[in-house]
């Protein structure tokens, strides 16, 4: 009985589709919060050319301060967006979702190092044919086994990202 709660990852090859998914969604998103945005970009597997992913569209997002929920989750929501999971504990991270689109929409502080972390990792990457190999072999390797949750997945995978991260920190 426990094995029907397990959770399949399901990688697809990349969709150049996806870029167009994202700047559809940020349009949105800069049409609710206009000038309150201060940083606003693609990240996650499907922002990287050419590398399987599972096929939802990852945006980062940084206000001002991300504990104000007041100053733009309304805001989100009248476009569309639902807040789903509230995580104060680990940089005052939100996470939003749509009911029409497969995304998630990470929203933390302005100047908060994660920001930084993401778009380096991404940016990397883009740019590193054998980190990019490395770590898609390794979503490949981890989408195999069943999993509780897809957190645990992406927590697995924890280790490969963390020195493809060290790497590119060394690299600048």
């Amino acid at each position: 009985m426990r094995d029907e709660l397990l959770v399949k990852v399901q990688l697809v090859a990349h969709d150049p589709a996806w870029a167009g998914a994202y700047e559809r969604q940020a349009e949105r998103i800069r049409g609710a919060l206009g000038d309150r945005i201060v940083l606003l970009e693609h990240v996650g597997s499907t922002s990287i050319p050419g590398i399987v992913a599972k096929p939802k569209i990852d945006i980062l997002l940084a206000v001002p301060d991300s504990a104000d929920e007041e100053a733009y989750v309304p805001a989100l929501e009248r476009a569309g967006f639902r807040l789903h999971i509230r995580e104060p504990d680990w940089h005052e991270h939100r996470l939003l979702h749509r009911h029409d689109a497969d995304l998630n929409l990470h929203i933390f502080s302005g100047g908060c190092g994660e920001l930084e972390r993401m778009v380096r990792f991404r940016d990397h990457l883009r740019a590193n044919a054998a980190d990019r190999e490395l770590y898609e072999r390794t979503k490949v390797e981890l989408a195999r086994p069943e999993w509780e949750t897809t957190q645990n997945y992406a927590d697995a995978k924890t280790d490969v990202v963390e020195g493809i991260i060290a790497r590119a920190s060394a690299r600048r």
